[in-house]
C-alpha cells in the first residue's frame, strides 16, 4: 500500500496541534507521580487535592452524558426516517452497520474474557473499593436473577422525566428511541422538535470538546495519583489491556472488514484501502471522525463512489457507526469488573455488549468521547465512573493512543459500508477505483 508522506505529516501535525496538552499532561503526571511515589509522606495534602481534581473531571464527563445520548438518538433516527433516500440502500446501511458493530462487541468480549487483563491490576485497587463495587454489582445481579420479565419492564419508563432526574439510562434510551421513531414518521411537522435536538446535540458536542480541551488538569491529576500510589510499574501492568484492545482493532481492520467486502461485494480490498489512505491517516492524527468526515467523503467520491451514496451513508456513519468505540467500551467495562474482582454472569455480559452497541452509536465524533459515553454502559451494572475512579485512571493513561486507533477503525468502517452499498446499487466507478496511478492528491 502506497503511503503519501505529505499526508502522514499533515495527520501527525493535526493530531499534535489538537491534543498536545493531553500528551503533556500524561507525561507530566508520570514524572510528578513518580517523584511523589518516592517521597510519599511529605505530599499527602497535594495528593488529596489532585484526587479531588481527578474526581471532578470524572463528574464533568458524567454531566454531559444524558443530553448527548438523547439528542444523538433523536437527530440520528429522525434524519434517517425523514430522508428521501432511505430506500434500499438506507436499509442496507443500517443492516451493514449493525452487522459490523455486533461483530465488534463480540470480538471485544471474547478477547477480554479470554485474556483477562483486569486480573493483573487488582493489586492497584484498594480492597475497600473492590468490596463495595462487588457488593453493589452482586446486589444488582441478585435483583435481576429470576426476574427477567421485571428486568424488561424496568426498561420501560413510567415517567420519562423521573428517569431523567434519576439518571436511569436504559429507560431514557427506550423513550428516546420511540420518540425518535415517531418524529421520523410525522413528516415535516417534526422540524421544530428536531431542530431543538440538533441544537442540543451541537451544544453538547461543543461542551464535550471543551471538556477535552480542559482535560489536561484532570488527566494530569488522575495519572499523578495513580503513579504516586502504585509507582511507574503500573504502566507495564496495563500494557496487557492495551494489547487486547489493539488486537481487537487489528482483527476488525485486517480480517472483519475484508471478509465483509469479499462476501457482500466485489470491491478489491487492497485497492480500496489505498483509495482511502489519506482519510485513515488524518483520522489517526486527529482522533476525530467528525473532523475527518470531509476528507473521507472526498476520498470516496474522487476514487469512484457516487456522490449520492457518499452524501448519505458517510455522514450518518460518522454519527451512528462507531464499531471501534463499541469494541473498546466492551473491553474497558469488562476490564474494570475484572480489576474490581466482580464476577459477571452471562446475562450481565450480554447486557454490557448491548449497551456498548447503543452507547457507541450516541458517541460524538471527537477526541475522548468514547470515555464519556462509557458511563452509559456502567449504568447497566448499577455503577458510575466516580465509583471506579481508580480503574478509570488506567483507561485515561493511554486513552489518547487508543482513541487514535479506534477513530481510524471507525472511519474505515464507514468507508467500507459505503463501498459495499455502492457496489450493491451499481453506484461505483470501477475504472476510477482501480486506476490507482490516476489518483489525485486529496491533501
Amino acid at each position: 500500500m502506497k503511503l503519501h508522506v505529505q499526508t502522514l505529516f499533515v495527520a501527525i501535525g493535526l493530531g499534535i496541534k489538537r491534543n498536545w496538552h493531553i500528551f503533556l499532561a500524561i507525561i507530566a503526571g508520570i514524572i510528578f507521580g513518580n517523584y511523589l511515589n518516592n517521597n510519599p509522606d511529605s505530599f499527602q495534602p497535594i495528593l488529596k487535592i489532585l484526587n479531588v481534581v481527578g474526581q471532578a473531571f470524572i463528574r464533568i464527563i458524567q454531566m454531559v452524558v444524558i443530553p448527548l445520548v438523547c439528542s444523538a438518538i433523536v437527530v440520528g433516527i429522525s434524519s434517517i426516517g425523514d430522508s428521501k433516500q432511505i430506500g434500499k440502500f438506507g436499509k442496507k446501511m443500517l443492516l451493514y452497520y449493525g452487522i459490523i458493530t455486533v461483530l465488534a462487541v463480540v470480538i471485544g468480549a471474547a478477547l477480554v474474557l479470554t485474556i483477562k487483563p483486569g486480573l493483573g491490576v487488582q493489586e492497584f485497587i484498594s480492597q475497600a473499593s473492590a468490596i463495595d463495587i462487588q457488593n453493589q454489582v452482586n446486589q444488582a445481579i441478585a435483583e435481576q436473577r429470576g426476574q427477567v420479565g421485571a428486568l424488561f419492564l424496568n426498561m420501560i419508563p413510567q415517567n420519562p422525566l423521573e428517569s431523567l432526574a434519576k439518571g436511569e439510562m436504559i429507560p431514557i434510551i427506550f423513550f428516546a428511541l420511540f420518540f425518535s421513531l415517531a418524529l421520523a414518521k410525522v413528516g415535516e411537522i417534526n422540524r421544530p422538535i428536531v431542530s431543538f435536538f440538533e441544537s442540543v446535540f451541537a451544544a453538547t458536542m461543543k461542551i464535550t470538546d471543551w471538556i477535552m480541551v480542559f482535560a489536561a488538569p484532570g488527566i494530569f491529576a488522575l495519572t499523578t495519583v495513580s503513579v504516586a500510589s502504585f509507582g511507574i510499574s503500573i504502566f507495564s501492568t496495563i500494557s496487557k489491556l492495551f494489547a487486547v484492545i489493539a488486537c481487537g482493532f487489528i482483527i476488525q481492520f485486517f480480517i472483519l472488514y475484508p471478509l465483509l467486502m469479499k462476501v457482500f461485494s466485489k470491491v478489491p480490498v487492497g485497492t480500496f484501502y489505498t483509495a482511502i489512505i489519506e482519510a485513515l491517516l488524518v483520522a489517526f492524527g486527529t482522533a476525530s471522525s467528525s473532523a475527518t468526515l470531509p476528507l473521507t467523503i472526498a476520498c470516496c467520491e474522487k476514487r469512484g463512489i457516487s456522490h449520492k451514496i457518499c452524501s448519505f451513508v458517510l455522514p450518518l456513519g460518522a454519527t451512528l457507526n462507531m464499531d471501534g468505540t463499541a469494541l473498546f467500551q466492551t473491553v474497558a467495562v469488562i476490564f474494570l469488573t475484572q480489576a474490581y474482582g466482580v464476577t459477571l454472569e452471562p446475562m450481565q455480559i450480554i447486557e454490557i455488549m448491548v449497551l456498548a452497541l447503543i452507547s457507541s452509536s450516541t458517541c460524538a465524533g471527537i477526541p475522548g468521547a468514547g470515555l464519556i459515553t462509557i458511563a452509559l454502559v456502567l449504568n447497566g451494572l448499577g455503577l458510575t465512573p466516580q465509583e471506579l475512579v481508580e480503574g478509570f485512571a488506567f483507561l485515561f493513561a493511554f486513552d489518547r493512543i487508543v482513541d487514535m486507533l479506534r477513530t481510524t477503525v471507525n472511519v474505515a468502517s464507514d468507508a467500507v459500508v459505503a463501498a459495499i452499498i455502492a457496489d450493491n446499487e451499481n453506484e461505483i466507478d470501477y475504472d476510477l477505483l482501480n486506476n490507482t496511478e490516476g489518483y489525485k492528491e486529496i491533501i
